[in-house]
């Protein structure tokens, strides 16, 4: 039987290569599919082209996840409550999960209703807006309608590129697939409602809610969170004041939208629709009162030196790290500060005519805007910036930046132009910019801003941080901080140092220095240099305590002069008040310095001479709570001990100092001690009714060109200033006593309102003694009256071995303890002696000195 033939492939493969056969056929014979073939090939190939060239530069993936929207930097006080922001984008991060559903779906009605289910692209609005695009160019019409989802717009954000052009819109096209195929869509909606700018500098839908309700999200009605929906196409198209109707139109569409997704029903689409907007007016919105000008200013600058701007310098940029910043700022202290300093400058200046503000704007214009946007600073709460309108014979019409207008009378405007020239009324002119105060109603009295400048640091003694700081009458418009910038000479406020180091080289308070005439050999060129007390007068020998209350200058070069004046610079130096020549007119406080150094000088006495550094950050941290930086680090250098978790079973950890002794502390002690008597008897009287330990030094240099106070409590010391910027004379009546110590009252009143007394604490080994407060001596019998201020004896301060000692007779001369005794004891006659006996010389008191040394002194 003959085999049957039988093919043993399977018949799919047969079909297979039938069909491969009849496709190399049509595309040997026939022309057209060849160039369709190589057709989509070079379209593929374009493609993959045009991807790779704009897809360069791109963020990854992995910077995608990794993105952090810019954040401003917020400061705090030492309380932890908030004072400024440091922002160039107003922008307050949320998770999605703290968005109120409402607020999401009025976005997504507004913005891309298919948000969830497109994968980044509308094509039907890309088309649209791609033909737009073309037609407007061709026609040369205007900008092109947007086809964006919520998607792109977050690419347009991260792209930070507003080029109007086809190849911003594929890159964008790019980033978009890339975030879809990266990021959930609660995550892009999430960066969405973080990034997105809504007018009045707020980028956010929190910050947003913040600029235009002073609400937060959560609390938003259904019509506010409409209104901010309309806000991302265009901010200024629907601003709710110049443009109103326009911007209730539009949230009305967003309302009705929300209804036909399904969102909300018609009612409340309609209820909400009947409702105003509601918005505030720009700039009333603080959500906490900005304190501290200077201060803050002072903080940015070292966070600047510190972490950078921007984005570009790294994570924890000032800009855009989301930095919280907790100063050493005492808010009080500090309000305190810009108010006694402000009505120091104002009194000073008050009787010295009008000043122009030398500003001024096109009133023809917004000149809302122009004046909001004008740096001068108004100083007083209740002084307000202003432009003159419409000037009149009788009265000016005046306009604010918060758009209303009042009136200032010429009645109220009579005060002369400083430098002559008629009255300030007559002197304005239309589009002027002024500073004036509200009278009654809407009529307002013109003020000026003082051409005198001063600056005020108050600081806290252990620490050195630096508790109040007010560099001039106001920041805005004057950012120069005399507090740390301004060199002056401190003039008397320096002769505590002079003295300091009198009394750390064998000299004591109640040491006798010749108050007269003094001059100093300079030499043949320069001939004697003669120095003079204020007063021109002379008082003789006086003791070193009195020379300091009553601050006289021959004094204070001669004692400069005995010490050494190498040795009173070496003190400078160690205090970093300056580094200075040894010319004795150092001594009188020729030398220039700054507020905050000389004040630190006094921290560091008042610290028993241990040395504090000035600092006005206490903690950094970043964005994530994570500390950055921290000026005390003595835990740091503990090796965990600090922080430990559980008992190790040792003592009790001691964090190491934070200062280090630079001064003798007995005699940096017996300084402050002796400027208790410049507040109870001396210079600074106006300060005795405060009512608690004071001491401190005022001072007033040749001119005088400034006038000074330096001094506090055994916890915070404050030092202030007043002087013109280019120096001259404030007049001849200007003393540290009558202006700058007042400053220093006023700002005590308040700062010290409910804080306890504290007295003076000695170190050890320093002895209380009492003695005449004219001549010096050891007094015994008698003790002083603490409520005269001017008693005759007072309790003063020695190192030991150096108090008035009692004396022995010697060559005949009696002792203040035999003329004690005499008195006391009924009087006896003398044995008589052989006239040929000599009389023996006393024998030094070695016994009574053990004595006296074994207790520690008399008290």
């Amino acid at each position: 039987m003959d085999a049957v033939a039988t093919s043993s492939t399977p018949a799919w493969l047969d079909r297979h290569h039938a069909a491969a056969d009849r496709l190399r056929a049509a595309w040997a014979g026939k022309r057209w599919l060849r160039l369709l073939g190589f057709g989509v090939l070079g379209l593929y190939f374009l493609f993959v082209l045009v991807w790779l060239f704009f897809a360069a530069g791109l963020p990854s993936s992995e910077k995608l996840l990794a993105y952090q929207p810019p954040l401003p930097s917020n400061i705090r006080g030492v309380d932890g409550q908030p004072v400024g922001t440091f922002a160039r984008e107003r922008r307050v991060e949320l998770s999605y999960d703290e968005y109120p559903p409402m607020v999401i779906q009025a976005f997504i009605s507004a913005e891309d209703k298919t948000f969830f289910s497109h994968g980044g692209i509308d094509y039907p609005g890309l088309v649209g807006a791609v033909g737009d695009f073309a037609l407007k160019k061709a026609t040369g019409g205007s900008r092109a309608r947007g086809g964006s989802t919520i998607t792109q717009q977050v690419a347009k954000a991260l792209l930070q590129d507003d080029e109007y052009a086809v190849s911003r819109k594929i890159r964008e096209a790019i980033l978009a697939f890339r975030l879809e195929n990266t990021l959930t869509k609660e995550q892009i909606l999430e960066l969405y409602l973080n990034q997105i700018f809504l007018g009045r500098n707020a980028y956010g839908v929190q910050a947003a809610a913040r600029a235009y309700f002073d609400k937060d999200v959560t609390d938003l009605t259904l019509p506010e969170a409409a209104y901010l929906a309309i806000l991302p196409k265009a901010p200024s198209n629907y601003d709710p004041l110049r443009q109103t109707q326009r911007a209730l139109d539009r949230r009305n569409y967003v309302l009705r939208e929300m209804v036909n997704n399904g969102f909300i029903s018609q009612s409340d689409a309609s209820a909400a629709g009947a409702s105003p907007l509601g918005t505030i007016r720009l700039g009333s919105n603080a959500k906490f009162r900005e304190v501290g000008g200077y201060f803050t200013e002072e903080v940015r600058r070292e966070l600047l030196r510190k972490y950078g701007e921007d984005a570009k310098a790294g994570p924890n940029s000032v800009y855009a790290g989301g930095l919280w910043v907790r100063t050493s700022m005492n808010p009080l202290m500090q309000d305190a500060a810009a108010e006694a300093l402000r009505e120091g400058l104002a009194t000073f200046d008050g009787g010295r005519g009008w000043r122009d503000t030398g500003l001024s704007i096109d009133t023809n214009g917004d000149w809302r805007g122009q004046l909001d946007r004008a740096a001068l600073g108004t100083g007083f709460p209740d002084w307000r910036k202003a432009v003159v309108l419409d000037k009149g014979t009788i009265s000016a019409r005046i306009g604010f930046t918060d758009g209303s207008t009042g009136t200032l009378a010429a009645g109220n405007a009579i005060m002369p132009k400083r430098g002559g020239g008629g009255s300030a009324y007559s002197n304005l002119r239309d589009g002027m910019v002024i500073i004036v105060k509200q009278v009654a109603g809407d009529n307002y009295a013109i003020r000026s801003i003082p051409e005198v400048g001063g600056a005020f640091v108050a600081e806290e003694v252990r620490t050195g941080r630096v508790l109040a700081m007010q560099g001039g009458f106001d920041a805005i418009g004057a950012s120069y901080n005399r507090a740390t910038q301004a060199q002056r000479q401190p003039g008397s406020t320096f002769k505590p140092i002079v003295y300091y180091t009198a009394l750390a080289n064998g000299m004591t308070p109640a040491t006798l220095i010749d108050d007269a005439p003094f001059c100093v050999w300079q030499g043949a060129g320069l001939g004697n240099k003669c120095f003079r007390n204020f007063d021109a007068n002379y008082a003789g020998p006086k003791t070193l305590r009195w020379g300091v209350e009553q601050s006289r200058n021959l004094m204070t070069v001669r004692a400069a002069s005995q010490t050494g004046m190498a040795k009173v610079t070496d003190t400078a130096r160690r205090l970093g008040v300056g580094d200075y020549p040894n010319y004795l007119s150092i001594a009188l406080g020729a030398g220039d310095t700054t507020v905050l150094k000389l004040t630190n000088a006094y921290a560091i006495l008042a610290n028993h001479g241990r040395a504090v550094i000035p600092t006005i950050i206490d903690l950094v941290q970043d964005r994530d709570g994570k500390v950055i930086f921290r000026t005390d680090n003595r835990c740091a250098i503990m090796e965990g001990r600090c922080n430990a978790p559980d008992w190790d079973g040792g003592a009790m950890p001691r964090p190491p100092s934070r200062s280090r002794q630079v001064l003798e502390p007995q005699a940096a002690f017996q300084m402050v001690h002796v400027m208790t008597g410049v507040i109870e008897r001396g210079t600074a009287t106006t300060l005795r009714d405060l009512g608690r330990p004071l001491f401190g030094k005022t001072g007033t240099t040749t001119g005088p060109t400034n006038v000074w106070f330096v001094g506090g409590t055994p916890d915070v010391v404050a030092g202030t200033y007043i002087g013109y910027d280019q120096p001259r004379s404030l007049g001849g009546a200007a003393q540290g006593g009558r202006i700058a110590a007042p400053i220093f009252k006023q700002w005590a009143q308040a700062a010290f309102k409910d804080v306890p007394p504290t007295p003076f604490v000695a170190p050890k080994g320093i002895r209380m003694v009492r003695i005449d407060r004219v001549t010096g001596r050891r007094v015994f019998g008698t003790f002083p009256v603490r409520e005269d201020p001017k008693s005759a004896v007072i309790w003063e301060a020695f190192q030991p071995e150096s108090e008035p000692r009692r004396t022995l007779r010697r060559a005949g001369e009696e002792t203040e303890l035999a003329d004690a005794a005499a008195k006391a004891a009924p009087r006896r006659k003398a044995p008589p002696r052989p006239r040929d006996q000599a009389v023996k010389p006393a024998e030094p008191a070695k016994a009574q000195e053990d004595f006296l040394a074994r207790q520690g002194g008399i008290y």
